[in-house]
């Protein structure tokens, strides 16, 4: 305990600086996700607080971060757009998501995967994270002009009759659901359908136009409105924060110049009367847990976002393990990466009971927090009591906070995300691809298509799709590079030492095959050839293998078929040297003794001579 509190005044400090910094990133993350500015909030009070707690950074800083609310985004707009936008309606299936990714992420650390996690290739995570500035830039385009797709009467009109489809349909599912015979109780279908408010079609249509604006590609579409309805208030709002942000970091860099942006023209909103548009009320008092997540449980409605669920588990491990790398730099520490998992689990399984959104390491609240003195766990439990205490006393007022501020906020969070260092390196990254005349670069195709992918179509399968092109691009490199240094193509055969001495007699009836190297995948090919090479008067083939140290799956059938060639045409096959793998393998499908008896099977060259001069015939 004594240790615990040694630092207690630089965790002080570094807490209550990182909380700070901390405050208006949660808010705007938590109003980008789609849940609220609260949702943001909580979030950043309890993964701070529980992931400092029982993590294994002793400096890491934790809260919802930019990759993390983007996927969460992606996650709320979904579940929403099948519960017909209602968030109360939708709310316990997303917060269930978030608890089971927190779990996920509970589990990877108990089984041991944090030290497996740096193995993600850096094009995947290079394309994503731009990928990730690209999703929050572009959707903060709208709110940053005070247009909501929502409220515009004209765009929202034009999905009435797809409103009144959808409506229907969900009557003629209840009564599927019900037992009722549509065809013959179709008085019934027209009793329900005559109960349908005005309202309750306008609330559907703007579901429905809400779904087709949101993303990337649905920002694009409704663009040309926005900027015919450019409320002017709002976007000098938000540019005037942007302006802040940047030009603040000029004068000084101990103030956050995002708290400094948020403060002053919230003020000056605020203070002038101005007309613009507040964020969510944020509720006062202590968070309560969401026992609807419990009470409202159901398999069926959570099993189609159990893959959702582990991207946010890998990609909170992701994201946290390499702010933690970057608190091992500044500190000369060594952090535990299966403790911290647990502890980024266990934080957000708790902000997810409590409506909070998931979160991560977040390296610039790390930064400031080992900036400013933070040595131990305590102080990233600071941060996490600091906002809590924050929501408790300030949360009316943080209710005044204009939405616009947060859009541009965002902006520059979106701007600051993407990896340059991973674009600017693209005309320079070796072009290892021909694809005719063309040459390209396997990393360049890998980052842009988990750039592209995860901007205009998945984040979730993006990822997946990138991580399967850079698997299969790096076996081919390495099965190229070893297909070099292996040795079972059908080139001519040199005589080894002991060879010299090999009976002329036999040169025509005796072939031998020197193996070096593995016969694996990438070399199985080059290997089937061998029997175009063996000369039509042999009828023994030697085969030594005493250089072959390993055969995988497809070497082994490469193997079985070759010998199967052989014995068809009724040439006798001879194995010098096996070693231990290879014999294991080939004797797993009966390779041996099957096809290779295993007095065809000889330790050294020697006592293999022996038996071709006993048994071979010499006829030519």
């Amino acid at each position: 305990m004594k240790n615990f509190f040694a630092h207690f005044r630089g965790d002080l400090f570094g807490g209550i600086t990182a909380g700070i910094v901390a405050l208006p990133l949660a808010l705007a993350f938590g109003v980008s996700s789609g849940l609220g500015p609260s949702a943001g909030l909580y979030g950043a009070i309890f993964i701070s607080f529980f992931a400092a707690l029982f993590g294994g950074t002793n400096t890491q800083i934790s809260g919802p971060t930019a990759p993390m609310t983007a996927v969460s985004m992606v996650v709320i707009a979904g579940i929403l757009a099948v519960h017909d936008g209602d968030v109360n309606k939708a709310l316990p299936i997303i917060l269930t998501v978030f608890l089971l990714a927190g779990l996920m992420q509970i589990g990877l650390g108990a089984i041991g995967l944090g030290m497996y996690i740096k193995y993600i290739p850096y094009p995947v995570v290079s394309g994503f994270m731009t990928a990730i500035g690209v999703i929050i830039l572009v959707t903060q385009i709208l709110p940053a002009v005070g247009y909501y797709p929502k409220e515009d009467e004209t765009y929202v009109t034009q999905f009435m009759p797809e409103a009144e489809e959808e409506i229907l349909e969900n009557i003629l599912k209840e009564e599927a659901g019900e037992g009722i015979l549509v065809l013959e109780d179709f008085e019934e279908t027209i009793k329900r359908a005559s109960k349908i408010t005005e309202a309750e079609m306008l609330k559907e249509a703007q579901t429905l136009g809400a779904k087709e604006a949101s993303g990337v590609l649905g920002t694009f579409k409704v663009l040309p409105n926005a900027l015919r309805n450019i409320n002017w208030l709002e976007l000098a709002l938000a540019l005037a924060t942007i302006a802040i942000i940047y030009g603040f970091k000029r004068i000084t860099k101990v103030v956050p110049s995002t708290l400094v942006a948020l403060i002053v023209v919230s003020g000056v909103a605020y203070g002038f009367g101005l007309d613009y548009r507040p964020i969510e009320k944020i509720p006062e008092g202590l968070p309560i847990p969401q026992m609807g997540i419990l009470s409202e449980f159901k398999l069926s409605a959570i099993s189609p976002y159990i893959f959702t669920a582990l991207t946010l588990a890998l990609l909170g491990a992701i994201d946290s393990l390499l702010t933690s790398v970057v608190a091992d730099n500044m500190t000369n520490t060594k952090h535990k990466p299966n403790k911290e998992l647990v502890g980024q689990g266990i934080g957000n399984s708790i902000a997810a009971i409590f409506g909070g959104i998931p979160g991560a390491g977040a390296t610039i609240r790390t930064v400031v927090n080992i900036n400013s003195g933070g040595k131990t766990r305590l102080s990233g439990m600071i941060a996490g009591l600091l906002l809590l205490l924050i929501l408790l006393a300030l949360g009316p007022v943080a209710s005044q906070i204009p939405a616009a501020v947060l859009a541009g906020i965002l902006v520059t969070v979106g701007i600051g995300v993407m990896d340059y260092k991973g674009l600017k390196a693209i005309p320079y990254l070796p072009k290892d691809i021909k694809l005719g005349p063309i040459k390209l670069s396997s990393e360049v195709i890998i980052m842009l298509t988990v750039l592209v992918l995860s901007s205009v179509w998945n984040l979730v399968y993006a990822v997946g799709i990138g991580l399967v092109i850079a698997s299969l691009m790096f076996m081919k490199k390495i099965g190229d590079l070893t297909g070099k240094r292996s040795e079972v193509k059908p080139l001519d055969e040199k005589a080894w030492p002991d060879e010299k001495n090999f009976p002329v007699r036999f040169k025509e009836e005796v072939f031998i095959k020197h193996l070096k190297g593995p016969l694996f995948f990438g070399s199985t090919s080059d290997f089937q050839q061998l029997a175009e090479q063996i000369p039509t008067t042999a009828s023994t083939v030697i085969i030594r293998m005493g250089r072959m140290q390993y055969m995988d799956q497809s070497g082994l059938y490469a193997m079985e078929d070759v010998l199967q060639d052989l014995k068809r045409n009724g040439i006798s096959v001879l194995f010098v040297n096996v070693l231990d793998q290879p014999k294991y393998m080939m004797e797993r499908i009966d390779i041996i003794p099957d096809l290779i008896p295993r007095e065809h099977l000889f330790d050294d060259f020697k006592s293999c001579l022996q038996w071709v001069v006993a048994n071979v015939e010499d006829k030519y």
